[in-house]
């Protein structure tokens, strides 16, 4: 397993994105291999980081298209980085390829 960060960046249609919100979060929390997920502080421009341990990346991009946020068209843009951190706590059990 490879571990993924996924970078969204979302439209500015705060309305729409509210209301898919309860479906999108539903659906990630449903998703094995999901370890963590949220939307970037008030301050920051619209978008959330997701970091996923999948098999590779097509696996990730199908989770992405299966999004609700996806399907609603409040992402304006995704970048999926294989993501290998060097320090940490967890960072050993992140790059475990096993």
């Amino acid at each position: 397993m490879t571990t993924f960060a996924v970078l969204y960046t979302y439209t500015d249609d705060h309305d729409r994105r509210l209301a898919v919100r309860p479906e999108h979060r539903a659906y990630l929390e449903a998703q094995p291999g999901m370890l963590v997920a949220g939307a970037w502080a008030p301050d920051e421009p619209a978008g959330g980081l997701l970091i996923f341990r999948a098999d590779d990346r097509a696996a990730v991009q199908t989770i992405v298209d299966g999004d609700p946020y996806n399907a609603a068209g409040v992402i304006s843009d995704v970048q999926i980085r294989e993501w290998a951190p060097p320090l940490g706590p967890v960072a050993s059990a992140l790059n475990d390829k096993a």
